[in-house]
């Protein structure tokens, strides 16, 4: 294990406190380029990232919170702290924190990974689900999953799902007092099904598409859910329309219980990815992870 200075360790504990480079430049009264080096540096040295960077925040990894924790308080444990950090390097061990929707982790994260797990008992996983557009670095997560176009171009993005179709659906007992909508305008007319999003208290807008024409739609109904997964029963009890992805509904839609509608308006999308902050210097445990996840359809 090599010999790291205490000084690199002390601007690594104000930057990862002060969870900024800038101030953390300005407590210890050096240029901000130079204190990355020396960040960088202690990072290449241990073969692990101590902190996450994007154009907004910095955030220490599960890492970096250990030797804040541990390390800073006790500087003459510096060295045991380091060996056992090096445990690390060397097998798939630690805590991975992924935020996603319901139904990608019910569809495609779950499916996978209770294949992978009983085989690394040293990997702790744990599935956080959200439909809001999480900060990933803020919050803490080691990753999320969104569709292709919601991720930001600062991440870095494996694709873990086929392209998706979200389709507009309903029970033969609506259509029983409803006439189909023939086009995206009659959904006014229609009780739709909403699905609340956290991020600014908002309804999920319903993009459809036809011929290159855009349209999103804001439709009202009686019910309102925070998942998707009851925005479906309640469709299929007859409540209203929903905008559902196919295949949650297509069981539904062989049996009879759903029938689709607007059909030439629910084009494909991107399909699920799984993103995060950098390519480099990740644990071996998330390195698996990613590589199991991986679409390969």
């Amino acid at each position: 294990m090599p010999r790291v200075n205490t000084n690199d360790l002390a601007a690594f504990l104000v930057v990862a406190k002060e969870q900024s480079f800038t101030r953390a430049a300005a407590k210890l009264g050096v240029s901000q380029s130079a204190l990355s080096h020396t960040i960088r540096q202690l990072e290449t040295r241990l073969g692990l990232r101590l902190l996450t960077r994007t154009t907004r925040s910095v955030s220490p990894t599960e890492a970096g919170q250990r030797l804040l924790q541990n390390v800073g308080p006790r500087f003459e444990e510096i060295e045991a702290e380091l060996a056992a950090l090096s445990e690390l390097r060397e097998k798939p061990a630690g805590t991975i924190r992924i935020t996603a929707t319901d139904y990608a982790i019910n569809s495609i994260l779950w499916p996978r990974l209770e294949k992978l797990l009983p085989h690394y008992p040293d990997i702790k996983l744990e599935l956080i689900i959200d439909y809001g557009l999480s900060d990933i670095v803020a919050e803490r997560y080691d990753a999320g999953v969104r569709l292709g176009e919601q991720v930001a171009k600062d991440m870095i993005s494996v694709r873990i799902g086929p392209d998706i179709r979200f389709v507009v659906v309903g029970a033969p007992s609506y259509f029983a007092r409803h006439a189909p909508p023939g086009n995206p305008q009659d959904l006014t007319g229609h009780a739709c099904i909403n699905l609340r999003l956290p991020t600014h208290g908002g309804l999920y807008v319903w993009e459809l598409e036809k011929d290159g024409q855009e349209l999103k739609a804001r439709v009202e109904g009686q019910l309102v859910f925070n998942s998707i997964f009851q925005v479906l029963d309640a469709a299929i009890a007859g409540f209203g329309l929903a905008h559902l992805p196919e295949d949650l509904a297509q069981p539904h839609l062989a049996e009879g219980r759903l029938q689709r509608v607007l059909d030439d308006w629910c084009p494909l999308w991107s399909g699920h990815h799984l993103y995060y902050t950098s390519r480099s210097q990740f644990s071996p445990a998330f390195a698996l992870l990613v590589d199991a996840l991986r679409y390969r359809g």
